[in-house]
């Protein structure tokens, strides 16, 4: 087969074959330019970027085997304790895995993870993505509007492993909220609210009652520009 060479083409050919190539570059360009990337929240090792709400359960929080955890299954969990980011985070995508264990026979066994929340008086005010049975995959407003959103479990409890690892995914786009379970989506939510805010940090929680412990690791975000 006969190779053209660029030079021996009319004119005109050239010019379009030209501006198809500046085309494609420029396209290239801008998604190198505006693609996110992932970006870890948490370098396995230790807590550095992250805060207790309150410095009184500051001993609840600890690394290890790369893993945040919380309770240790055995003692109750003597109240909701939280440990955030220092950060702020408007529009992301946020990803986890999280386990959490316990008896339910020694109380509530449950956690979550909090998003565009502020701290106030020891408390992380806000979205909670929520973790544990009778509210998997629910949208709750942590100390301000309670429960927003049932999750769907139609297709999730074919799928969730209580007591193992399960991945969470946030999705935040303005006043849109999206919950994934093991990438099944149990939330789409549009707040229709203009005075909560659209920015705030991100927290993991365990919550008080039964003998629990809940752990997360490789946690990441996508911030969206």
């Amino acid at each position: 087969m006969r190779s053209i060479v660029y030079s021996q083409l009319p004119k005109y050919h050239r010019l379009f074959a030209l501006s198809g190539l500046m085309v494609v570059l420029l396209g290239t360009s801008l998604r190198a330019q505006t693609s996110p990337s992932a970006v870890s929240l948490f370098d396995g090792k230790t807590l550095n970027g992250w805060k207790t709400a309150n410095p009184d359960y500051q001993a609840w929080w600890s690394v290890s085997d790369s893993t945040i955890r919380s309770g240790d299954g055995i003692k109750k969990i003597p109240a909701n304790t939280y440990l955030h980011t220092i950060k702020e985070y408007g529009d992301f995508e946020f990803r986890c895995l999280f386990r959490l264990t316990g008896d339910p026979a020694t109380g509530m066994i449950n956690s979550g993870i909090q998003y565009r929340s502020f701290v106030k008086d020891g408390k992380v005010i806000g979205y909670q993505a929520d973790i544990g049975d009778g509210y998997w995959g629910d949208l709750y407003d942590e100390h301000r509007r309670a429960k927003l959103v049932g999750g769907d479990l139609s297709t999730l409890r074919h799928v969730l492993r209580p007591g193992e690892w399960n991945s969470y995914i946030i999705r935040c786009r303005g006043n849109h909220h999206e919950l994934y379970i093991n990438g099944v989506k149990t939330v789409d939510y549009v707040e229709k609210d203009e005075s909560i805010p659209a920015k705030g940090v991100i927290a993991v929680q365990i919550h008080s009652g039964g003998a629990g412990q809940v752990e997360f690791r490789d946690l990441t975000i996508t911030e969206f520009r």
